[in-house]
């Protein structure tokens, strides 16, 4: 099943690491850990039942690797980031620096080394080790991969889809005093795929192409002229790219004055311009629309499980505190592992202080589209702030008018993680004691959706994707009045948000996404609602 990027309407390789094989390791010497260990959850669910295998990886066809490691005193770490972001907690605020992380959670540089070595051994390459001890990037062929992670490597084709792609057939093993420190080793499949949905053109609204105008979001969630992000710095995450001439257009024509995004490469990046840049540039301008004068990253990876991981983990890397995240997949789509392995970047950036916001989904209750009822990750992350759609009115003098639920908003239960202790004082029966999708929510409806600038020519664009930007813009313009206040930066937003209880937001009590309705307080449509951004802060502020 493939992943959707949240949308409706319209680094440079690493230096390798060189270092001779130790004796232990090295072929034809005698192996002390012939006892190996399975990654668990480290394979497809339901691979034979979902696709028919078609023949053998090339033997010398060479796959890059993503390599996590499980953090040092995992539930001590559990509980730092429980006070870090708990306003009622006298350790509030007070983040970890990247090597302060390092040294309480991160794994050893023995354990490490340990982990190199053997990766060496079975002839792959070593590449950049990332902050945190926690994840370790590797490539090889076909051959060595196998050999390394004892499973074989196959290509099947979907039943559903057609598509062809490659997977492991087996967990992947490991000698067992490395298997014990190993999570994930993203890469030995490529079946999830991101990618949007069609395009789509509304009449126009006030914008040039339809859609609204950054006035009208500005007014309909009551941002003040105070504040435009000045100072502060948004990252995107995307797998595809963006040309600046139109980001340009778009700053010119409403005058926006906004400084030039900067680009970021991963892992080689994200390869030629795909049908993704609509995506791209709606990111951009919509953090522009909004928080005008704050700086841009835009993380580009490989669109890939390996990717996934690795850019996420640039983005802690760099220390950016606010990100927007507008790709996602259904839950069953993906392995254990590798929710288990992003999981853990977000984790870690909790603690240094960096917020995430990820669109909840376009296809509302059935994200996996099913039947049933199913979420998006990483909307679902306990540690990500999951922002659902809605259809938002405003007057002819851009204020706020109304606001219901839209009917593409993802919202429901996760099927992965349990409700966390923050969100229990709004746990519903329907949740079933998981967690709770979607914290908030922003304007995503497609007609009208935001005026952009895209591919030579304007249009209107919604969908969550556009909401999740929303949001991580009010995360700039919060840091920036923090900043002024002498405060911490709002980091991982997630019991701030809901400690204030309603405050701060639109409370949306109508519309459906499906298998849900909005209500009164935290609802599985919208969350907590929209943002009254004046308020919000102020309460944040305390």
């Amino acid at each position: 099943m493939k992943s959707r990027l949240k949308l409706l309407g319209l680094v440079a390789v690493p230096a390798l690491l060189a270092a001779a094989v130790p004796t232990a390791y090295a072929a034809g010497a005698a192996q002390p850990h012939a006892t190996r260990a399975a990654v668990a959850g480290d394979v497809l669910k339901g691979l034979k039942q979902d696709a028919t295998r078609t023949g053998n990886v090339a033997a010398a066809k060479r796959i890059s690797v993503a390599i996590s490691l499980t953090p040092r005193n995992d539930k001590a770490l559990d509980t730092f980031v429980a006070k870090v972001s708990d306003p009622r907690s006298s350790s509030y605020g007070h983040y970890l620096t990247k090597r302060q992380f390092a040294a309480r959670f991160g794994r050893t540089d023995a354990e490490v080394k340990q982990l190199k070595d053997y990766l060496r051994a079975q002839g792959l390459t070593v590449g950049t080790v990332h902050s945190g001890n926690l994840l370790v990037d590797a490539s090889g062929t076909t051959a060595q991969l196998e050999k390394a992670f004892g499973t074989t490597l196959s290509t099947w084709k979907d039943a559903a889809s057609g598509r062809s792609f490659y997977a492991n057939e087996t967990a992947p093993t490991l000698p067992t005093s490395i298997a014990s420190l190993v999570s994930d080793v993203a890469g030995l499949n490529n079946r999830v795929e991101l990618h949007h949905q069609a395009p789509s053109t509304v009449t126009p609204h006030n914008g040039p192409g339809g859609g609204y105008t950054p006035a009208q979001l500005k007014g309909g969630y009551n941002v003040s002229g105070t504040y435009t992000g000045s100072g502060q710095k948004i990252a995107l995450l995307e797998f595809d790219g963006f040309q600046q001439s139109n980001i340009t257009t778009y700053d010119n024509y409403y005058s926006l004055g906004s400084p030039t995004p900067t680009v970021q490469k991963v892992d080689g990046g994200s390869g030629a311009l795909g049908d993704g840049q609509v995506e791209v540039e709606l990111d951009i301008e919509a953090l522009h629309a909004i928080a005008p004068k704050a700086d841009v990253t835009v993380f580009e990876g490989p669109n890939s499980d390996a990717g996934e991981v690795d850019t996420y983990q640039a983005i802690v890397d760099s220390g950016i505190p606010t990100t927007s995240i507008s790709w996602g997949a259904a839950e069953s789509a993906r392995t254990t592992s590798n929710i288990n392995a992003v999981d853990a970047v977000f984790k870690a950036g909790a603690a240094e202080g960096l917020g995430f916001y990820a669109a909840s989904g376009d296809d509302g209750s059935d994200d996996a589209g099913d039947g049933g009822t199913s979420v998006d990750y990483p909307a679902s992350d306990p540690y990500v702030t999951g922002v659902g759609g809605t259809k938002l009115t405003v007057t002819s003098a851009n204020a706020f008018s109304k606001e219901v639920a839209w009917s593409g908003g993802g919202g429901g239960k996760s099927s992965v993680f349990t409700i966390p202790s923050w969100q229990s004082a709004v746990q519903k029966s329907a949740g079933g004691g998981y967690r709770q999708v979607p914290d908030v929510a922003a304007h995503a409806n497609p007609s009208p959706g935001v005026s952009i600038y895209s591919q030579g020519s304007w249009s209107s664009v919604g969908g969550t994707s556009a909401a999740a930007p929303e949001w991580a813009a009010f995360a700039a313009l919060y840091n920036q009045q923090a900043a002024a206040a002498g405060a911490a930066d709002l980091g991982f937003a997630n019991p701030a948000l809901y400690e204030a209880n309603g405050t701060g937001f639109h409370d949306i009590t109508s519309g459906s996404n499906g298998a849900y309705s909005a209500a009164s307080g935290w609802d599985f449509t919208t969350g907590w609602g929209s943002y009254n951004a004046a308020t919000l802060a102020n309460e944040l502020l305390g």
